[in-house]
């Protein structure tokens, strides 16, 4: 528009010019009698010549002697000003029009504009499954436009449409067609559940029962379960939403639940599916669908919180279980981790950052008819850390960096039915039933060290997240085994266990328990007004550390007392050489209530 607006100016001054340059030549002509050139002036109306009426021609002769004069004619400049001026107005009133019908288009193109601008905002919402408001707000006009501008010749990112393009065909096929719940987002942790029709038996609701009764208070608070009803049978979808809804009205009225399903535009013709691994089609049907089921659940839960798990709906959970997978996450000494698994068994238990949900999905779409999750898990870490040009056992140690394995499971998988019409399976995941003392407690999140040398890849980062023991070489006197805290706290008590059932004899000897307290003066004041002595009776070390135990057949255990307030750090001090590798296989710190 300012290009177009300054042309017109340009245009208007250019024929102001020339009408004035005309109207002063035609002046200049007029009054020397030099007609003008080349252009010849409209014929005037002609003028007769008569005498005064009632006069003749003596007695004009005789009045005064004068001859007869003619009436006067116009000048020609004078027509030829008048004819540009004419053609000045026409050619005014033309650009006048010229210029609305300008504004009246630029006003057009800036309504299409706004149309765009709010079809493209709505398309983005539509990946958090509320904008099935966009196409029907526009008008065939303005969704042609927005057609037209789309496909200009621009390159262009894939997108979902570009693996399943037959959801094109339908602007609600990624809206849930049903949605209960209040929305929830913002919270540390989403479950996904996908959950599809059994034929002998459903698990759904004992599994929420089983998933909503280990919840604390504040982890409600902290959490999302959304529960995906993968089918397209409407009447069957109502029937199970009711049912959740008359045995779970608190849940769903607090936002921890949600429950959703599918549209029935979302899945493809799974008549076209080709068989693959020597799988009959039924089974490469359900495996697919299987997929675009996890896909689904996993776009939904994208935005609502900062971990996604997966789970399914056939299984049980430990206590404590949400705490100690977001424990376990955030101490993590790295966040390249990819995969932290809290069951061994398919899909179940498995924990992903809620930023790398794009790439699996994307990953899954583009392959999402050849092979099943489990196989196309794997494949994304081999694609991300593999080298082609290491052996397996290579692959194998990157891969481990990337998918984190925690120990005992937290999920135990107890449906016997599977989803898979006709199929029995009686999978039990073994680590499940395994009580190890205190092995499912979480520690405090603290910075370990230690002056020993690691064997192998047994840290003691891994002991202490309880993903494996701690293996080191010989120890000597002087070498320590630190845990300093975060963040000071207190605690109630402590245990260790030395040597494991493969090697009994590497264990601890003659090795203290020593803890630093906190330089707090306010402790020191407290204690005094308790009747407590502030000069604490246990012996000191020349760095403040006070002993507090010492390991006794390759164990330590024992109470903190309270009176040494907020620990900075805890500390294994061995003492003499010892004879034997040390296995560090269990450490326990529980902090006080």
């Amino acid at each position: 528009m300012r290009l177009r607006n300054g042309a017109f100016l340009t245009l208007l001054l250019f024929c102001l010019c020339a009408f004035l340059s005309l109207s002063w030549y035609a002046a200049l002509s007029g009054q020397k009698g030099e007609p003008l050139p080349r252009r010849r002036p409209p014929r005037a109306p002609s003028h007769t010549w008569a005498p005064a009426a009632g006069t003749g021609s003596g007695a004009a002769a005789a009045e005064g002697g004068r001859k007869p004069t003619r009436a006067p004619l116009p000048r020609p400049g004078g027509d030829v000003v008048d004819v540009y001026q004419r053609e000045f107005l026409a050619l005014r009133d033309r650009l006048h029009a010229a210029e609305q019908e300008s504004l009246k288009r630029s006003k057009e193109l800036n309504l299409v504009l706004d149309e765009i601008k709010r079809a493209v905002s709505e398309r983005q919402a539509l990946r958090d499954g509320d904008s099935n408001r966009t196409w029907g707000r526009l008008t065939e006009d303005p969704r042609l436009k927005l057609w037209n501008v789309s496909h200009k010749h621009v390159l262009h990112l894939p997108t979902v449409f570009h693996h399943l393009p037959h959801l094109l065909a339908k602007e609600s096929s990624l809206q849930p067609a049903v949605r209960v719940g209040q929305g929830r987002t913002g919270v540390s942790v989403v479950m996904g559940i996908p959950s599809v029709r059994r034929e002998v038996h459903s698990y759904l609701t004992d599994t929420l029962h089983s998933l909503i009764s280990e919840l604390s208070p504040q982890e409600k608070e902290d959490s999302v379960i959304v529960v995906l009803i993968a089918e397209t049978d409407p009447h069957y979808t109502s029937l199970v939403t009711e049912n959740i809804k008359a045995l779970f009205p608190t849940e769903i009225h607090s936002g921890l639940l949600e429950v959703i399903s599918p549209s029935p535009h979302f899945y493809p013709d799974f008549s076209r599916l080709r068989e693959s691994f020597g799988d009959p089609k039924e089974r490469v049907r359900w495996r697919t669908k299987q997929n675009l089921d996890y896909c689904f659940l996993m776009m939904y839960a994208q935005s609502k919180g900062i971990y996604y798990v997966q789970l399914e709906d056939d299984i049980i959970a430990k206590p404590n279980y949400l705490s100690t997978m977001k424990n376990f996450a955030l101490q993590q000494p790295s966040e390249d981790w990819m995969i932290l698994e809290f069951s061994q068994l398919g899909f179940i238990g498995k924990m992903f950052k809620s930023l790398d949900l794009s790439i699996i999905v994307e990953f899954i779409l583009m392959f999402y008819r050849d092979k099943p999750i489990d196989w196309l898990l794997d494949h994304i870490l081999w694609v991300k850390v593999c080298n082609p040009e290491k052996d397996a056992k290579h692959c194998d140690r990157q891969k481990a960096n990337l998918r984190i394995r925690f120990k005992p499971s937290l999920f135990q998988h107890v449906g016997t039915h599977s989803s898979l019409a006709g199929k029995i399976q009686k999978l039990k995941d073994k680590d499940f039933g395994k009580q190890a003392l205190r092995k499912e407690h979480v520690n405090p999140p603290a910075e370990v060290s230690t002056s020993l040398k690691t064997y192998q890849h047994f840290t003691l980062e891994k002991a202490y997240l309880r993903e494996d023991f701690f293996w080191a070489f010989t120890p000597a006197a002087g070498d320590f085994i630190r845990f300093r805290f975060f963040q000071p706290l207190r605690l109630e008590r402590f245990f260790f266990r030395s040597g494991n059932i493969e090697h009994p004899e590497d264990k601890l000897f003659n090795t203290s328990v020593e803890v630093l307290p906190f330089d707090n003066p306010q402790s020191d004041k407290e204690a005094l007004q308790e009747g407590r002595s502030a000069t604490l009776q246990y012996p000191r070390s020349s760095d403040g550390y006070l002993q507090i135990g010492s390991f006794y057949k390759g164990v330590a255990q024992g109470e903190v007392d309270p009176a040494f307030g907020p620990l900075e750090a805890l500390r294994l001090s061995i003492q003499t050489d010892s004879p034997v590798w040390v296995i560090l296989s269990e450490i326990f710190l529980k902090k006080a209530d």
